[in-house]
């Protein structure tokens, strides 16, 4: 009896210490409120255009025209996530991304890996004004294609891209398919960003999930 009391005891005490561990592991970050864009900083190529009419939120959906070009990026710094973010063209399906890692100063645009959301090509790597990884063998292109065909929906059909950043390595799932995988980046943390370019696209359910050793800045 007292032996079996001590095992309990032991696996409680196991519990208790493991428990802050796996707490931090599963902590999850809503990014956009549904609400507002009071977590986002705005930067446009045109900078005499007020970006509450390029950015908007409606019905707990991210509204992006497209024009001009710029992108909304998070106040602070992630590294080591596994985001969550769902997309889809109410229309037109044209051209977009997701940014990772994206570097200051703002600028069109930022040192970063941006994951492709351009229609038939959601999944691509690009590797933006100095961003770079292991799989980008010819330097002379800045795309690292996907590894399987188009697993995107149609127009009006909300995809959902889950982006997983480790140490120095991506991953990206469209739809549950693994399209790309980058390792030894040069660049392991930094802003997300969702792209302007050109028409309009949303964004809703946005939210990552820490790994351990992630930060927040």
């Amino acid at each position: 009896m007292r032996k079996s009391l001590t095992n309990l005891f032991l696996l409680v005490l196991l519990a208790l210490i493991l428990s802050p561990v796996y707490a931090q592991k599963e902590k999850k970050i809503i990014l956009f409120n549904g609400k507002n864009l009071k977590n986002w900083e705005f930067n446009l190529r045109d900078h005499a255009v007020d970006p509450a009419k390029v950015f908007t939120v409606s019905n707990g959906v991210i509204r992006i025209s497209g024009n001009p070009f710029g992108y909304m990026r998070t106040k602070k710094v992630y590294s080591d996530y596994l985001l969550h973010v769902e997309w889809r063209w109410p229309a037109e399906p044209t051209n977009s991304g997701i940014f990772i890692h994206a570097q200051l100063p703002d600028t069109i645009w930022p040192m970063c890996i941006e994951c492709q959301l351009k229609s038939g090509n959601a999944g691509d790597f690009v590797c933006m004004n100095g961003a770079d990884m292991n799989e980008r063998t010819d330097k002379s292109k800045r795309a690292i294609n996907k590894l399987a065909d188009s697993s995107e929906k149609k127009p009006g059909e909300w995809n959902v891209a889950e982006i997983k950043c480790s140490g120095n390595t991506i991953e990206v799932r469209i739809n549950g398919v693994l399209q790309n995988k980058g390792t030894g980046l040069n660049i392991h943390s930094g802003h997300i960003c969702f792209q302007s370019e050109g028409k309009e696209i949303e964004f809703r359910n946005v939210w990552l999930t820490s790994l351990a050793g992630s930060s927040g800045k």
